[in-house]
């Protein structure tokens, strides 16, 4: 069979990759083009896969001199497939939408960092809450963590009923946003080392329970102001002190446990799996500062602020865990953080069939 025939028989692949290159142009997606085969992951490998052979079927029409309209409907191919595999990443809506609300939780909820931190930091803080409470079965534990005198300058700060002015509010949140950063710099920046992170987190996990189950005895004063205060902005400040050390973790995962790159590249690909991490954490630090700053110190009813902190656990829970869980029907594929090494791989594969048909031509 010569190969004015082989091309022929090779049309429908053609026509496919033009269907493909069709889609990506419109909407920036393969699976816009129909069928199971051109979703996701999937549908990349096959873009990539006709990619190649387009090339290897240009380079072949060039050599043998085929008509000119065949080589000039492949040199077209050849380049729409071209831009699009190696296109700038789309910015419309649909593309944040799908970085928001797919891509990130589900980096999030799959990092191992992620779940190390928070089962140590919620973990810990917990256990200190129920020790710090609990005087008889854990005598002088709270006394010990946090020491005589700063457990009674806890009580006498919490003295007087929550009030303020609209100034006071503004500049508390300026405050808070400033001082919020700062503890998630600090957890993030040691996670460089690992056990200075862990050790930073493990000690905000003990203080900060011990404040609260000791305030949350009965006999201690200021109680009942102290938590008309933490209520409404605890969720969101919990989370994201957990979650900077888990961003700071991951750096240093990637710094020790290189997996066979260098240490630059290691630790390079890993501050890319720790940006969605670190994002929202500062997200986090920046609802929980203006929380701080305006409802938790304000005299709305408690109610008002357990409401605010029910429905902001809820919406982190909806967040990282429901959002990114894998659900197995999920088949919204092509922004997979997984994805990412294969794409790279088709792109280099890529790039050496061009370069074939750039040198056969």
């Amino acid at each position: 069979m010569n190969v004015a025939s082989i091309l022929d028989k090779r049309r429908v692949q053609w026509s496919e990759l033009e269907t493909l290159c069709d889609a990506m142009e419109s909407r920036g997606r393969t699976d816009r083009a129909g069928g199971a085969e051109h979703r996701g992951a999937q549908g990349i490998a096959r873009f990539a896969s006709l990619y190649r052979s387009a090339c290897a079927d240009l380079a072949l029409a060039d050599a043998y001199q085929l008509p000119p309209n065949t080589v000039t409907y492949l040199h077209q191919l050849v380049a729409r497939a071209h831009n699009q595999l190696y296109r700038a990443a789309p910015s419309e809506p649909s593309t944040w939408i799908d970085v928001l609300f797919y891509e990130a939780p589900r980096q999030i909820f799959a990092d191992s960092c992620v779940r190390v931190a928070t089962l140590l930091f919620f973990g810990l803080f917990t256990l200190a809450m129920y020790m710090g409470y609990d005087e008889q079965r854990f005598p002088g534990f709270a006394t010990a963590v946090m020491g005589e005198s700063q457990l009674e300058s806890l009580e006498s700060m919490y003295e007087d009923k929550l009030e303020g002015s609209l100034d006071h509010y503004v500049s508390m949140a300026g405050f808070y946003i400033n001082h919020n950063t700062g503890i998630g710099l600090t957890c993030f920046a040691s996670g460089i080392l690992i056990i200075p992170c862990l050790f930073k987190l493990a000690y905000n996990a003990v203080v900060l329970g011990v404040a609260f189950g000791y305030m949350a005895r009965p006999d201690v004063t200021g109680g009942e102001n102290f938590f008309q205060f933490v209520t409404a902005h605890g969720p969101f400040e919990l989370t994201a002190i957990a979650l900077s050390a888990a961003a700071g973790l991951r750096l240093g995962v990637g710094w020790f446990h290189t997996g066979g790159l260098n240490r630059i590249d290691s630790l390079r690909a890993s501050a890319i799996r720790a940006i969605p991490v670190m994002a929202a954490a500062a997200a986090m630090f920046v609802l929980a500062a203006f929380t701080e700053g305006f409802l938790s110190p304000s005299p709305l009813p408690f109610i008002f602020k357990a409401a605010w902190a029910v429905m902001s656990s809820g919406l982190i829970t909806f967040y990282f865990v429901i959002l990114g869980f894998p659900w197995p029907q999920r088949a919204h594929d092509d922004h997979s953080a997984r994805n990412e090494s294969t794409v790279g791989e088709l792109q280099s594969s890529g790039s050496t069939s061009a370069g074939r048909v750039t040198h056969a031509t």
